[in-house]
């Protein structure tokens, strides 16, 4: 019998199951039902005989036989109750529902297989509504010592569609299909990685012979799920590579040079040298770069991106920097003009604030190539902005854009046709380097970046001092408020931010707003200038409110997560969260990030109230004992798991059947190493040993169309 073919095909799944297995548990054919796995398994390894069972909850499994039957009246109704013996004793089994068709059904003097859990009464053993199955059906089936439990619904069970009958339809869906089940991997392989046949792994993972059978069983399973997801992304930076050209920066000129040694103002980090490094290789090799660039806040990955825009100019090409907001594009245009000062390049923002007149401007520079370097949000992306030769295009923080958006810029330039490219037009895309704040575990990383080639800057400059964090009370806010009046003395400025839910915009507000009457009420004024910055505001008024902290005129910005990303004050040395057991671990520590940006020693205060789930303490934990971004994420996956740490976008990439990238870490590193061996053999998988393979992943191409577009 075909894998493919619909459930209803499985002896014992009607029409109407099968429209309630699809809407489910998304299960529509007999190879969906072998791949729902069970969640765990009843252990039904040890018979017990009456004489050996003990007071405890556990469940337990005994062979004997009914010796009588009796129905006993009580206030409601009546139960029914059964004496079950073998050689050493006897215990009664009860029913308190359904006693006239049980009754009916039970044979007496005939042995059965009992399993439940038993109750004391006087020192005496009862079973509650044991599972039962004469010993003759028992030795019928694909029998197994530990017996899988299925995912359910409620809406399942309702309709009577228990474990017990789940069990039995994948019973039937492997005996009508096992011949049916392939294989995907040689006999060479699999020895090599000490992994079960498939067939062998199916039938162990539903009905375990053993324990050691069982996690053979579960660990090829993962391992071949794993694999298939590495193989199909390195394969896709194996295309990339090959296929996407890219323009060859070959030279390190005066440019790059010059400024390097006469306008740098700090010594690179190894770390920075090393990423410039992986950059000016990928640059130089004649194909397309496509480079994740992550580091934490403050760890110079601005600097980085400048110099890689430098090599770019050196070479005769233009480069742009695009970031999710307009506070986050002015942030790098003033710094990088900053450090540009005193040379020739010439450097320009485009935001959706920008006026017409000089758009215009700028897309005259863009067009006669005077403009070397643009920074700007998503106005880049519209069609009238053309470059006269694109060479590099930077995207921080790029989880904020759509794959839609980053493929529009590689239709921004003119000037790069190449007949002899396979690209569309004959266009050589720019290189492009993606930059995130948000560390990424390397699992993750791996995962849903594996077509990407990954660099990480994982030291802080030196000078940097780490951020203090403590975490205190409600009832610690007086003293909270006195330390800020200290470091508002010393001439420091001071953020206060509340949390804000989507769904509770209302709430939020009041929370904002009653706590900044309250900080106005402990700050008055005119010794105190505060502002105030929401989602609520008109844009006009928030830059208005912003630009009055950044130029010192307010000492205190009371703020909703607004001011998450992209706002630089050095000058800015307290980060107080409110409510902070509200927040997640990633947005906690982008938060803290806002200071310690200068020479003098900065603080992060974590208020919270008394109650904190445990997750809750766990994360504040985190905060106070570590300031690495890498640590800090490897606890946030371990919380949240990977769906939801990537958002709902890019949840759906990690819908595994069996695997767990985070728990099955060390799996999936195999895996990925197994997938990089096997295309350094064979890149295009021709050899007769890899067909299987081949053959696989030629069916997954057509059914799973999600990792085209994952980075």
């Amino acid at each position: 019998m075909n894998l493919n073919q619909p459930v209803t095909y499985i002896k014992g799944v009607s029409v109407a199951r099968a429209e309630l297995l699809f809407s489910e548990l998304g299960i529509r054919t007999c190879n969906d039902l072998l791949h729902l796995f069970p969640f765990r398994y009843i252990d039904k390894t040890q018979f017990y005989t009456i004489n050996q069972l003990q007071r405890n909850t556990s469940e337990v499994q005994i062979v004997g036989k009914i010796t009588s039957v009796k129905t006993v009246k009580q206030k409601r109704g009546s139960r029914l109750v059964a004496t079950f013996s073998d050689a050493t004793g006897s215990i009664e089994l009860v029913w308190f529902k359904g006693a006239k068709w049980i009754k009916d059904s039970l044979k007496g003097g005939v042995p059965y297989v009992i399993y439940g859990k038993l109750n004391w009464y006087n020192g005496v053993a009862s079973m509650p509504h044991p599972e039962m199955e004469l010993v003759s059906e028992y030795k019928k089936k694909l029998q197994t010592a530990m017996q899988p439990v299925y995912p359910s619904t409620e809406k399942l069970s309702n309709k009577g569609i228990g474990h017990k009958v789940m069990r039995s339809m994948v019973q039937n869906a492997l005996q009508q299909t096992f011949e049916s089940i392939e294989e995907v991997f040689s006999a060479d392989f699999r020895n090599e990685h000490k992994l079960l046949h498939k067939k062998e792994a199916i039938l162990n993972i539903h009905f375990p012979k053993s324990q050691e059978l069982l996690a053979q069983a579960q660990y090829r399973l993962k391992f071949e799920e794993l694999f298939f997801i590495q193989l199909q992304l390195l394969l896709k930076k194996l295309i990339n590579k090959s296929k996407n050209k890219g323009f060859v920066f070959g030279q390190v000129g005066e440019i790059f040079t010059n400024f390097y040694n006469n306008h740098l103002p700090f010594d690179l980090t190894n770390a920075q040298k090393r990423v410039l490094k992986e950059i000016r290789k990928d640059v130089g090799s004649g194909a397309q770069m496509n480079r994740l660039l992550q580091g934490d806040v403050g760890s110079g990955k601005t600097i980085v991106a400048l110099l890689v825009m430098l090599l770019a100019i050196d070479n005769g090409y233009q480069a742009t920097i695009m970031a999710p907001t307009e506070i986050l594009a002015s942030q790098h245009y003033n710094g990088i003009a900053e450090l540009l000062e005193g040379t020739d390049i010439k450097v320009d923002l485009l935001t959706g604030s920008t006026k017409v007149k000089k758009r215009r401007e700028i897309h005259a520079g863009l067009e006669d190539g005077s403009l070397q370097i643009l920074i700007g949000t998503h106005a880049i992306l519209e069609d009238k902005v053309q470059f006269q030769n694109l060479g590099l295009a930077i995207i921080d923080e790029q989880h904020r854009f759509g794959v839609a958006q980053r493929r529009k810029l590689w239709e921004k330039t003119q000037n790069s046709i190449d007949k002899s490219s396979e690209e569309v037009g004959g266009a050589i895309p720019p290189h492009i380097l993606v930059m995130t704040a948000t560390p990424i575990p390397r699992t993750l990383a791996m995962s849903l970046y594996g077509d990407l080639d990954i660099s990480a800057i994982d030291e802080l400059p030196p000078g940097r001092k780490d951020v203090k964090t403590v975490h205190r009370y409600d009832s610690h806010r007086l003293g909270v408020f006195k330390f800020l009046k200290d470091e508002i003395e010393k001439g420091r400025q001071v953020y206060v931010v509340y949390p804000l839910i989507q769904e509770s915009e209302a709430m939020d507000y009041k929370d904002l707003m009653d706590g900044y009457e309250s900080i106005i009420r402990e700050f008055p004024s005119p010794k105190y200038q505060i502002s105030i910055v929401h989602g609520q505001m008109k844009p006009a008024d928030k830059d208005y409110e912003m630009n009055r902290f950044v130029n010192g005129e307010t000492q205190i910005m009371v703020a909703t997560t607004v001011i998450e990303v992209g706002v630089n004050v050095p000058n800015a040395s307290v980060m107080v969260i409110e409510s902070a057991e509200r927040f997640g671990l990633s947005q906690l520590h982008q938060l803290r990030g806002r200071v310690g940006r200068g020479a003098e020693q900065s603080y992060c205060i974590l208020l919270s109230s008394y109650k904190l789930s445990s997750d809750s303490k766990t994360r504040l934990q985190t905060m106070v004992e570590t300031t690495d971004g890498f640590k800090i994420a490897e606890v946030d996956l371990k919380l949240r798991g990977p769906g939801n740490i990537m958002g709902t976008q890019q949840s759906g990439v990690l819908n595994l059947k069996i695997a767990d990238v985070v728990k099955d870490s060390p799996i999936l590193f195999q895996a990925r190493q197994s997938a990089m061996q096997l295309l350094n053999d064979d890149p295009n998988l021709s050899l007769e040993k890899n067909s299987l393979i081949l053959k696989r992943l030629t069916s997954l191409r057509k059914t799973s169309g999600i990792w085209s577009d994952i980075s």
